[in-house]
């Protein structure tokens, strides 16, 4: 045998009847294999070891926030999510209206301060259907019946029991001196 055929012998493999060459990968293939490796470890640094940047998770949340805001601005919040919640609790004017509302309609059950009468402490770290905005809300509009908790959205509306929901929102984790906990713990 030549020495260009013994080459060839040496570089295929035959596994039934199928003849299988030991050829190099294409340099086009080997190039992104290894600039998608080096670019994943660009990325992981620059996004959570340095921390040099927002990751896209953090930029959509503060892209929700903002029409979050934009849409109680314009009072078009009737169908609002946890993140719109979250930031109607961080705004002032929002809280002193939600305050408001809630002494007036939540007080006789919850105490004042929400610390808890008749009705659970809403100061502490625990929550009895669940401590998340989404949970807040959804006690609230629609309330506990066996507990003895009203609906409020259908006297309050849409956009009150938001303020409402924000506010208490608000006042989670202050810990007020009030009724023992009650429910599960949640951070």
């Amino acid at each position: 045998m030549s020495a260009e055929h013994q080459g060839d012998q040496a570089d295929r493999h035959v596994y039934d009847d199928i003849v299988e060459h030991d050829n190099p990968l294409p340099r086009w293939w080997l190039v992104t294999l290894y600039g998608t490796i080096f670019f994943s470890l660009g990325y992981y640094l620059h996004f959570h070891v340095f921390k040099t940047g927002p990751t896209p998770t953090d930029e959509l949340a503060a892209e929700n926030t903002a029409a979050a805001k934009a849409l109680i601005a314009q009072g078009k919040g009737a169908n609002l999510g946890p993140e719109a919640l979250l930031a109607m609790a961080q705004d002032e004017k929002t809280i002193q209206e939600g305050s408001a509302t809630f002494q007036q309609m939540c007080a006789s059950c919850h105490g004042d301060k929400a610390e808890g009468k008749i009705g659970p402490n809403l100061t502490d770290q625990y929550w009895i259907y669940g401590g998340k905005p989404d949970s807040i809300y959804k006690v609230i509009s629609q309330g506990v019946s066996e507990k003895g908790m009203p609906a409020w959205e259908t006297s309050l509306g849409p956009r009150k029991t938001q303020v409402v929901a924000a506010y208490v929102l608000s006042l989670k984790g202050k810990n007020l001196p009030g009724k023992e906990p009650q429910g599960q713990q949640e951070d």
